[in-house]
């Protein structure tokens, strides 16, 4: 385990479990879990806080756990996607060492386990189509019907799953069925599928099976052979806990304890996988990378910290029953680690001109600023000043209430570091808007400070336009309008709820220091939000992406005000 990882997973009802196992001596003392992804899409965050529970695990019980990829379905799975799970489990901080592990490793095994079910005349292999098995699983209120198929004789039905074996059937022709129980109150025991005829490339094993174990089937059976303790897993498998001890006890196979926990479900976002595809695919988004996506792989583009992602899991906790997260607690978590560890640096993305009217004309001075206030060992750095500025076009305003400490006619506001300045004038185009400001600076106030105790409230960033770097950067806001999407009584589609201003791009300046970044690298913008460098940037023109916003208390009581 990495020893970035310096959070506790802490108490929870899977611990209280684990430690009664451990008193009892049930697996020995041992604590073995595991993280079993598909390879069919990206992770999310709420894979993330999967990978944080059963790595943190191991970590606090000094145990074991695996990363295994349940690649039991070739049609939706890719490299591709393997080695970008890997990318994201040790990106989080988390390393699975030498135990990495498929589910198409046990391919062999499972094919023997499930002749020994029929052979047992505990599965028969069902001629039904997908719709006829369906009308005769029954429902929730009435009993499935046998299969005509079910009481095949043994050995026919080693013959067909023999043949079915050697791509003698064409797809959907049969598939193997376990024997338990068509009455069963629990719908997932009446004859469950455990595999089906797929002619399809397989990304690992290439064209030796064209038959293929079903995920309930090879999920129980690759935990038994990895020898599990724990296999911990979301709630919406709690009715297949069922199967998955009925398969390993009827095999005589060593069984870990399935146990269920709420899967995250986080505000103004979707978390299914099939809907991200969506996403992707119907080109909403621009990959599986955007910064807008909840995936671990835009998240980190977006500048998240693995950090602030594990304390985000360490939060929320681990529960029994589902609830909303709300999207605020994510980025206040995100927020808490940047303002740490996150350098601050001067930019201005919506600007306004401002030229000092009394400066010495070509002069050029610089200012010694402290680097991140919340670390003294980060430093300082110099930043030049020069005669014309840039600062932001929110903080100025022509006709400004009295609770407004930023720049207006006849005010005097710090420019951070330098010095005060009063703006006399402000210079407008045919339209109106206001397109430059003319102010006169106090000589005297040099690094931001009055020697006669003068009291400015009012501190704004800037940089200079001589020396200023052009950026693009990408403002980024919720992909979805409504908090809960998928919830729709009005029969709306989830992607009607798209933002339409999720991302807004901008024209901004910033200071000398950004202009060679490497993508990656995060920062504060001062008084504006925490941003990072995309891997998009250029020598010519460096991309920034809004990580999260800082607090804005001006428009906090401008709100409050109108209410």
């Amino acid at each position: 385990m990495s020893d970035t990882t310096e959070s506790n997973v802490g108490k929870n009802f899977i611990t209280a479990i684990i430690d009664k196992d451990n008193e009892t001596g049930k697996y020995e003392g041992r604590v073995a879990t595991r993280f079993p992804p598909e390879p069919n899409g990206y992770l999310h965050i709420g894979h993330a806080k999967s990978i944080c529970l059963n790595f943190g695990l191991a970590r606090d019980y000094n145990g074991t756990c695996n990363l295994r990829f349940d690649d039991t379905n070739p049609v939706k799975e890719d490299t591709e996607y393997v080695e970008s799970i890997e990318k994201d489990v040790r990106w989080l901080g988390f390393d699975w060492e030498d135990r990495l592990h498929y589910s198409s490793d046990y391919f062999d095994q499972l094919y023997t386990y499930a002749v020994q079910l029929i052979k047992d005349g505990k599965a028969y292999v069902d001629g039904l189509s997908a719709e006829e098995i369906r009308e005769y699983r029954g429902s929730l209120t009435e009993p499935g019907k046998n299969s005509p198929y079910r009481d095949r004789p043994i050995e026919e039905n080693l013959d067909l799953f023999e043949r079915m074996k050697a791509g003698e059937f064409e797809d959907g022709k049969y598939v193997l069925r376990a024997k338990i129980d068509m009455a069963s109150p629990n719908v997932i025991l009446r004859d469950p599928t455990l595999y089906r005829i797929r002619k399809a490339h397989h990304h690992r094993t290439g064209d030796k099976w064209c038959i293929y174990p079903m995920y309930d089937f090879t999920h129980c059976i690759s935990d038994s052979l990895e020898k599990i303790t724990h296999s911990i897993c979301t709630l919406e498998f709690e009715n297949n806990r069922a199967l998955y001890d009925w398969t390993l006890e009827t095999l005589g196979a060593y069984r870990p304890q399935q146990i269920e926990f709420a899967r995250l479900n986080l505000s103004y976002t979707v978390m299914s996988k099939r809907r991200l595809i969506e996403l992707v695919e119907e080109g909403h988004v621009a990959g599986w990378d955007d910064p807008r996506m909840p995936t671990i792989s835009g998240m980190r583009r977006r500048g998240y910290s693995p950090a602030s992602i594990r304390n985000f899991c360490e939060r929320i906790g681990v529960a029994k029953a589902a609830n909303m997260v709300d999207f605020a607690l994510l980025e206040f978590s995100v927020r808490e680690d940047l303002n740490a560890h996150s350098n601050r640096v001067m930019g201005v993305v919506n600007p306004i001109k401002l030229v000092i009217d009394n400066y010495p004309e070509g002069q050029v001075e610089e200012f010694e600023v402290q680097n991140n206030p919340e670390d003294e060992s980060a430093g300082t750095r110099k930043v030049p000043f020069s005669k014309t500025l840039y600062i932001e076009r929110d903080d100025f305003m022509e006709d400004a209430p009295k609770k407004f400490f930023r720049l207006s006619v006849g005010r005097e506001v710090r420019l951070r570091a330098a010095y005060y300045v009063t703006c006399t004038e402000v210079i407008k185009d045919e339209n109106g808007e206001v397109i430059e400001l003319r102010c006169t600076y106090d000589p005297a106030t040099r690094g931001g400070w009055s020697d006669d105790g003068r009291k400015v409230k009012g501190t704004i960033h800037w940089v200079s336009e001589e020396h200023a770097v052009e950026a693009e950067v990408r403002l980024y806001n919720h992909l979805f309008t409504k908090e809960n999407p998928m919830k729709n009584k009005d029969g709306s589609d989830f992607k009607d709820h798209i933002n339409p201003d999720s991302l807004e791009v901008r024209t901004a300046y910033v200071e000398r220091s950004l202009e060679n970044v490497e993508p990656g690298f995060r920062c504060q913008f001062e008084r504006i939000g925490y941003f990072c460098a995309d891997p998009d940037s250029t020598s010519e023109k460096p991309v920034f992406n809004r990580t999260a916003t800082l607090r804005d208390t001006w428009k906090k009581i401008a709100k409050n005000q109108k209410k």
